[in-house]
């Protein structure tokens, strides 16, 4: 499925992002991996046969641009860029909601506007963007997070209504927690954990089935599924909120 296919891998440099684009270059596909951390993208590329390291800042229009420029014809964008910081409405601050927010959210609309359209015409491509169990409800301590995470997942929706019998495939895949220097900052247990690696072997799964939405681990996801189900004040008391 992989083999011989071009994908953009935005976020490559930790954590999901990172296993995922090896174990997408052990099934043959040519990686182009992004992030801002170009030493260590550098590092990952130079580890993975046909990889290339493409330095870029979500955040940047500028540097969006100028790798959009360098990026050549693909087959396929996952979009992984991820931020996080804890943050309840008590301790409220703009400027780290919006960083979250704009890497996790306004950064994919800034990377996938020159490529969507692209794919469309061309009547091919997957379009692949990592959301979160965070995005189905509203939780304590997410400000910022669940709801950039809850827009990417929308996002994802609106490309598949779109798209849908267009030749390209959309998917969105949520994970639960996932151990990473994201989640080292949590400071409450995080049932049902998983390595970067299992993730990775999870979403590589869900990228290879036909449908749309994928979300793990499957404990997690019932109980977030059916959370946004029950009235708001209901999951409050479940979470101990």
């Amino acid at each position: 499925m992989f083999s011989g296919k071009t994908y953009w891998l935005i976020g490559a440099s930790e954590g999901l992002g990172r296993a995922l684009a090896g174990l997408m270059a052990e099934e043959g596909a040519r990686m182009i991996l992004s992030a801002r951390n170009a030493a260590r993208l550098k590092e990952l590329a130079s580890s993975l046969p046909g990889a290339r390291a493409l330095p870029m800042d979500v955040t940047d229009d500028g540097s969006v641009a100028a790798a959009v420029l360098a990026l050549g014809p693909i087959d396929g964008v996952i979009y992984c860029a991820g931020a996080y910081e804890p943050m309840a409405a008590q301790d409220l601050n703009a400027a780290a909601a919006l960083l979250v927010s704009e890497v996790n959210f306004t950064g994919a609309l800034r990377a996938l506007a020159p490529v969507v359209p692209v794919m469309a015409a061309r009547g091919e491509g997957h379009i692949v963007l990592i959301g979160s169990l965070a995005g189905f409800r509203g939780l304590p301590g997410a400000i910022g997070y669940g709801a950039s995470k809850a827009a990417l997942m929308h996002l994802a929706e609106n490309l598949y209504m779109d798209l849908s019998g267009s030749g390209v495939k959309v998917q969105q895949v949520n994970p639960g927690f996932i151990k990473t220097r994201l989640t080292d900052k949590n400071a409450f247990d995080m049932p049902y954990i998983i390595t970067p690696e299992e993730a990775a072997r999870r979403t590589l799964n869900a990228m290879k089935r036909r449908r749309f939405a994928t979300s793990y681990p499957w404990q997690m996801a019932a109980f977030f599924r059916l959370g946004a189900l029950m009235p708001i004040r209901w999951f409050r008391r479940l979470m101990g909120a």
